[in-house]
């Protein structure tokens, strides 16, 4: 059998006691981070209340953030919230951050250095496959395995496959790292990468930028991946200077795929011929070139999320917004990541941009994403949204319609009340 191992067999490797593993094979690695938040936290928490452990295995790599129905929506969110709150408190967890001083866990944590390269980190969230941007292993697990982790700093894995992307080129204007998973999540399908590891390597990597990475790790999930990952290259190295962890030890490794890695697959992608992509509902992989969706109506515009809820996309939204009004019928609604990119939009000029454009500025929160609060759709009702799912009901009323599109694209819609390509405003530099 081959000892050559792809980037995220190398570091699933480092994490046991094995020089080398495979495909398939069942391991059981150490933890640098595990990861709750207020819906899947309280069901960890008592999960781990029954195995009588005595505490957590380090009370420094576990964080805890309450995102999703925060600031509380009701009685059953502050229930939840309240929580956590007291099993920080009683397990004495540094890393509990709460409202105020939280933000959107997958934008949060990489800004507060609390993620680096060469870690394993899994989170009771689906989207914790957004660190890969960082040349991290990082899953999404359910809430017992959380809870096992929190207990033993453990948890075990069957080794995944990889699936290879060679980017090349450089995106043209208006186009960003949203647009490059949405074109290829509908090119090999929501179960495209099943169980795999979608690996990103090329010369277009250089190109991308990190918010550009984040977002296309985040939604590796949606073609059904274990993990996506990312090269360490200057940016990210950069990256992670300009974000030392203020609560933690990190120490950041460096891993690369042997050049011989054995792969399921390879795609090679060309950046510089992607155009603005838009997913109709209700799959991910139901995509369509703007210039196919143009003059779809909506009635509600998103901007925010894990996936595009950072300093970049705050920019490109505001550049849009400038001087512009939102359409009659619409709403518009903003969400920046974490408190550090709102005050962001404070201190830029850009939070006014919102508001005098007629859409609302939200404190950082997952709500609306996933039909929580701060925009739930009614029956009949559309929106283009910025998040990374659009299934039947996932934003409110199962008669509703989610469209997964970029910030830029979702925008330039919310001026228009139609799908529009952010070109076609003729916005100057």
């Amino acid at each position: 059998m081959s000892k050559s191992m792809t980037m995220t067999q190398k570091i699933l490797a480092a994490h046991t006691e094995h020089d080398c593993v495979y495909p398939g094979q069942f391991i059981e690695a150490g933890l640098d981070v595990v990861l709750v938040n207020d819906i899947t936290g309280p069901v960890s928490i008592r999960e781990f209340s029954r195995m009588e452990t005595g505490g957590v295995f380090d009370k420094e790599k576990i964080v805890i953030t309450p995102d999703h129905f925060t600031p509380n929506k009701d009685i059953k969110a502050a229930e939840l919230a309240k929580e956590l709150r007291e099993f920080a408190a009683e397990q004495g967890i540094v890393n509990y951050f709460e409202v105020g001083r939280v933000g959107i866990e997958h934008a949060f944590l990489p800004e507060q250095g609390l993620v680096t390269s060469g870690d394993v980190i899994i989170g009771a969230d689906s989207h914790t496959c957004t660190y890969g941007a960082l040349g991290a292993f990082a899953t999404g697990v359910g809430s017992t395995d959380a809870a096992a982790g929190m207990a033993i700093g453990r948890a075990w894995f069957r080794v995944p496959a990889a699936i290879k992307f060679d980017l090349t080129g450089s995106l043209p204007k208006w186009v960003s790292g949203k647009d490059v998973i949405l074109h290829i999540i509908g090119m090999i399908g929501v179960d495209g990468a099943l169980y795999e590891s979608m690996e990103f390597t090329g010369p277009g990597v250089a190109e991308l930028s990190m918010d550009d990475r984040f977002a296309i790790a985040n939604m590796a999930i949606e073609a059904g991946a274990k993990n996506g990952i990312f090269p360490v290259d200057e940016k990210t190295i950069a990256y992670i200077k300009a974000h030392p962890a203020k609560t933690m030890t990190k120490n950041p490794k460096t891993y690369e795929a042997d050049p011989d890695a054995e792969y399921e697959g390879v795609y090679s992608i060309d950046l510089s011929k992607l155009r603005p992509t838009i997913s109709f509902p209700s799959l991910p992989d139901n995509t369509k070139t703007v210039d196919e969706a143009k003059g779809v109506k909506i009635d509600q515009s998103v901007i925010g999320s894990c996936t595009n809820g950072r300093t970049e996309d705050m920019e490109i939204t505001a550049r849009i917004l400038k001087g512009r009004k939102i359409a009659d019928g619409v709403r518009c609604i903003i969400i920046p990541g974490t408190q550090e990119i709102y005050l962001d939009c404070v201190k830029k000029g850009w939070a006014e941009i919102f508001v005098q454009a007629g859409a609302v500025l939200s404190t950082p929160t997952c709500g609306p994403c996933l039909g929580g609060h701060m925009g739930v759709l009614a029956a009949g009702e559309r929106a283009i949204a910025t998040t990374n799912r659009n299934f039947v009901g996932r934003m409110g009323h199962v008669d509703s319609e989610v469209y997964l599109a970029s910030p830029a694209v979702a925008a330039a819609s919310a001026v228009t009340g139609c799908i529009t390509d952010p070109a076609d405003l003729h916005i100057s530099d």
